[in-house]
């Protein structure tokens, strides 16, 4: 079936058709989902991040953080992340789950696409505490004193570093950060990074910032978008060999009081297209002007395909769409802003055909017209506003127990078809079952929507 599939067309071919033409959609699409049969608020710095996004994600007014900036002088005491690869017991959830399909090394996240390697040598993670080519941490917002935190992993890479750190960070304000990467810089590391303008080069003048000043008082570049859509990326890459990537921005709130996710990839293959990427950016290409590469985006690791999108370019939500439409057994999402529709009425239609789905939504902006809450509240969907006094910052995707889909990306149409974002695709059970623990814990501390705020009809 996947030979006959490939034989059609070439994959522009293909995109071409599934961007242009109604019917090839319904082909294609068709086809991909019997292939997957066959084969098994705001800133994220509590500020608001651009006016666009307010009226799209929210529409309530700018909400101050909730929280004073730190001293220049702050030190690194910030929330320890969940272990990787524990797989910690949770309570059971109030909705029933079902079970779900034995998942296989020839599955693959979206077919259409042919992984342009397979790797399966291991890359040691700097400071790490296992020899393996991934690993995932959450912040803890209620834990902000243990010595084992999200920042400290990121310095144990920055010094690890021998050649070059490329970083594409929307936000930044912690010194420790800083200090690191001057370092690296002093001893011959080159140290380049890209930001927003206004999140980015214009908020170092605020209060508890001047970080970027300091850095490029050092000799380290550092470049903004210059445009009004949001430079919205938060990876980094380094030395050509390792990728650290999810929702996290590198500030005092993103580290330790927002929810939060990375995963950090040790393989030159998967570096290689972040770094592609990275220096597309530096060129000065950014948002839709940019040129898509999305077929040398795949890549098999130690038996896990992996699929990575970049915004605007690569049109992320309809790839996410119809990944929501493989779905066979069970969808749990988490998200910060989730206000495109087609992804919802896709997670909606899965629900109705016997599919457990559950999701859980940053509270600001979720009741509003432009979230897709309310309607799949109405349709009797199990949906729940996050317990977080700041915010729950997470953009996952949870399918059949065995496939993440994680990074910058907000459900919306600004990540679509505006800002510069990346998505990672990953089938692998055992990094499912940590963002899995993950929903569980957020999941328990959340509560429902109330119903009178809900106007379902």
């Amino acid at each position: 079936m996947i030979r006959l599939f490939k034989r059609m067309a070439s994959f522009p071919q293909l995109y071409r058709v599934f961007r242009t033409q109604a019917r090839g959609r319904a082909l294609i699409l068709s086809l991909i989902i019997l292939i997957i049969s066959a084969c098994g608020v705001y800133s994220e710095d509590v500020r608001a991040t651009s006016i666009s996004m307010r009226a799209e994600a929210s529409g309530v007014p700018f909400i101050p953080s909730a929280t004073s900036r730190l001293e220049s002088t702050f030190t690194s005491t910030l929330p320890a992340p969940t272990p990787t690869k524990t797989l910690m017991p949770t309570e059971t959830l109030t909705f029933t789950p079902q079970p779900s399909p034995t998942p296989t090394t020839t599955f693959t996240p979206l077919p259409t696409f042919t992984p342009t390697s397979q790797i399966t040598e291991e890359f040691t993670i700097p400071g790490g505490e296992m020899e393996s080519w991934w690993q995932v941490y959450f912040t803890d917002p209620g834990n902000i004193s243990s010595s084992n935190n999200l920042t400290g992993k990121l310095i144990e890479l920055i010094n690890a570093a021998n050649n070059t750190i490329h970083i594409a960070s929307f936000e930044f304000n912690l010194n420790p950060v800083a200090e690191a990467l001057i370092a690296a810089q002093q001893r011959g590391v080159e140290v380049l990074w890209i930001t927003d303008d206004v999140h980015g080069l214009e908020s170092d003048e605020d209060e508890g910032h001047g970080q970027f000043a300091l850095m490029r008082e050092a000799g380290i570049e550092v470049r903004d978008d210059a445009r009004s859509g949001l430079m919205h990326n938060k990876f980094w890459v380094f030395d050509g060999q390792f990728v650290w990537t999810g929702s996290t921005n590198i500030t005092v709130n993103g580290t330790f009081l927002n929810n939060n996710n990375v995963i950090t990839i040790g393989n030159p293959e998967v570096a290689a297209i972040y770094e592609r990427e990275f220096m597309e950016m530096w060129a000065g290409s950014f948002g839709i002007r940019s040129d898509s590469t999305i077929d040398q985006q795949s890549v098999i690791v130690d038996s896990t395909p992996i699929q990575i999108f970049f915004g605007a370019e690569d049109d992320v939500a309809s790839y996410l769409t119809t990944l929501i439409h493989s779905a066979s057994s069970q969808i749990h999402f988490m998200a910060f802003s989730f206000t495109h529709d087609e992804m919802g009425t896709a997670i909606r239609d899965r629900a109705a055909s016997g599919v457990n789905v559950a999701g859980i939504f940053e509270l600001r902006g979720s009741e509003t017209s432009y979230s897709e809450l309310p309607a799949l509240y109405c349709a009797s969907i199990p949906v729940r506003q996050d317990g977080n006094t700041h915010t729950f910052h997470h953009k996952v995707i949870i399918i059949d127990n065995y496939i993440v889909v994680t990074g910058s990306f907000n459900f919306s149409d600004n990540a679509n078809s505006t800002n510069d974002e990346n998505v990672i695709i990953i089938a692998n059970a055992d990094i499912a079952a940590l963002f899995q623990q993950e929903f569980d814990r957020r999941w328990l501390e959340g509560t429902p929507p109330d119903p009178a705020d809900m106007n379902c009809e």
